[in-house]
């Protein structure tokens, strides 16, 4: 199988939803926002959530949800490439978020789970019964980090 370039210039793309019109939904970790990439390879924002938008779904009410992790500090390689290291200097704390796939209206719905702070929501799936699990990594800092765990809501 050959692999084709799509759409180049993305900053740190994770969570793709594949769309009925032939586009993919993702967020961009580094550019802070959930965006939709369309067939031809253009690259649409959606919304611009700060932070850092890490995973993303499609909830049963037509609905994106992202995980936002409150942003990353990134290290960038000899040729270009970046990558997470630690929270970043503007952490803004960790949420589970609601988008508008058509306005991009986004709208916190989750900042804790039993009193805890959520820290770095990464990943995100619906069940049959609509529920959502999520993953929270935590965040890593210069001496210390966050141990990571699993949220149903």
């Amino acid at each position: 199988m050959e692999l084709v370039t799509i759409a180049d210039g993305l900053r740190f793309p994770e969570g793709p939803i594949a769309m009925p019109d032939g586009s993919v939904i993702l967020v961009e970790i580094a550019r802070q926002t959930l965006s939709r990439v369309t067939p031809d390879g253009g690259i649409q924002p959606i919304a611009a959530l700060g932070g850092g938008p890490n995973g993303a779904a499609m909830g049963p009410d037509g609905a994106l949800y992202v995980c936002n992790n409150g942003g990353f500090q990134f290290l960038k390689s000899e040729n270009g490439d970046i990558r997470p290291v630690r929270q970043a200097h503007d952490y803004t704390g960790g949420r589970i978020e609601r988008v508008d796939p058509i306005t991009g209206e986004a709208r916190v719905l989750y900042t804790s789970c039993d009193g805890r702070p959520l820290c770095g929501p990464n990943d995100i799936v619906f069940d049959k019964q609509g529920g959502m699990w999520f993953t929270d990594l935590g965040k890593t800092r210069d001496r210390d980090w966050d141990r990571s765990g699993l949220y149903y809501a």
